[in-house]
């Protein structure tokens, strides 16, 4: 089979043809900015992210849990929110071990099928051909069953109790066309281009099958789940994540991210080692907060723009004086001391996606947020955020949808599902 060939490392420090690709968008909400961990530098010029220094690497596609929840988090996204089109489930759990072989070739770095070239003139080849030459870029790729999903192909008792849908929070303002679907796939890669073949590729193998409802670009992770790494910036210019949980913190992991065995009834016992994922477009009111003065800006997150040092405090990591912050400053609203030890594990992304026709900056964060469940993760910290948050003057809640993640794919032989499709796991 062809595999894609390893690109030669850019030298130069300018921006290449593909990374401007991510400039094209990906929203993530705001949510809990500082309520999750990671470990720090000190200001601007000292902002180096060590995994960086991996960029062209791969990612292990098989394990216990999906690649791309605790991974460390890539620089570039490429999200997609997809309809279920057949109601032949046969057909469908077929697309499902397609995808997953095109998955398991993708992120080694490798064409999907017999390439991009090569092979019958007189048919379509197998792999679209835009990643030829281009490294693995640390592609994971991460599916997802929403709450739409479970009525299909008579799967309502499959359906997780965990899984509900969100409520209306005070200021939501979705915009239909994009939110919900039957499922997802969330491609993270250090190169944009490698994350937009992923879901191209894999739309196309669905074709018939599935269909894209919406998708979202991201650049700039907002979230590390790195120690050691920086701790981006949202396009506020504020850390964001300063306590996020970190992919090596595995107790961490097992406490607020991957669904156990105890969690689940018999019907929903294909969830165990997954997790549950709620995604966020969120609009930020970029003009008004440019005009916002500086201690206004910090009063709002409850943190020094500069360090990201707590009220008070001198150092980013030092710990927050919660009672120093206004009462309705993000950082104070959104700690795990405020709600009752609720942590969750942010992977967001900036989006820019041009102008609205007004001459306003369409941009903001895409929140990708996982948990062990939606019920006692997102939807109480949100609940609190939505009520009293000082940064709901500058952000807006515009597209929502939520997910059920299963378990990784543990080998060769395994698929994407298998867990949920037991019967056809058993007789394939």
């Amino acid at each position: 089979m062809t595999e894609v060939q390893e690109s030669e490392v850019q030298q130069s420090g300018a921006p290449s043809r593909r990374s401007l690709i991510g400039w094209g968008g990906a929203g993530l909400a705001l949510g809990a900015v500082a309520a999750g961990g990671a470990v720090a530098m000190t200001r601007v010029g000292e902002d180096v992210d060590p995994a960086g220094a991996e960029t062209g690497a791969a990612v292990a596609f098989h394990g216990a849990n999906q690649a791309g929840i605790a991974t460390p988090v890539q620089d570039r996204l490429h999200f997609a929110a997809f309809d279920v089109k057949t109601d032949d489930r046969a057909e469908f759990v077929r697309m499902l071990k397609d995808w997953t072989a095109a998955a398991r070739r993708m992120t080694g770095g490798h064409a999907v099928g017999e390439g991009a070239y090569g092979g019958l003139a007189e048919a379509p080849p197998d792999d679209t051909g835009e990643a030829l030459g281009l490294k693995p870029s640390r592609l994971t790729l991460t599916i997802g069953f929403g709450p739409s999903f479970f009525e299909k192909f008579g799967l309502e008792d499959a359906r997780p109790d965990a899984l509900v849908d969100l409520p209306q929070f005070p200021g939501d303002n979705f915009d239909k066309s994009r939110t919900g679907g039957d499922l997802c796939v969330q491609a993270c890669a250090d190169d944009p281009q490698v994350a937009v073949h992923a879901i191209r590729n894999l739309a196309r193998i669905g074709f018939g099958k599935v269909a894209i409802r919406w998708s979202q670009l991201g650049f700039g992770k907002t979230s590390s789940t790195t120690p050691g790494a920086q701790t981006p910036r949202n396009l506020m210019g504020f850390k964001d994540g300063t306590r996020n949980i970190a992919g090596t913190e595995t107790d961490r992991l097992k406490k607020f991210v991957w669904v156990d065995e105890g969690d689940v009834g018999t019907n929903s016992a294909w969830m165990t080692g997954g997790s549950y994922l709620v995604a966020r477009r969120i609009r930020m009111n970029i003009e008004t907060w440019d005009r916002t003065s500086l201690q206004e800006q910090e009063d709002v997150f409850g943190r020094d723009k500069g360090e990201g040092a707590p009220v008070g405090k001198a150092k980013e990591h030092d710990a927050p004086f919660l009672k120093a912050m206004k009462p309705d400053a993000h950082v104070r609203l959104a700690h795990p001391e405020s709600n009752g030890g609720v942590t969750i594990l942010r992977r967001g992304y900036s989006f820019t996606d041009g102008t609205d026709g007004l001459g306003r900056l369409e941009a903001g964060l895409f929140f990708l947020a996982y948990q062990r469940d939606v019920r006692k993760g997102f939807i109480p910290l949100q609940r609190r955020l939505s009520a009293t948050d000082a940064l709901n003057e500058y952000i807006q809640h515009v597209g929502s949808a939520v997910f059920a993640v299963p378990p990784g794919v543990r080998d060769k032989d395994d698929w994407w599902g298998s867990t949920l499709f037991s019967q056809d796991a058993k007789e394939s």
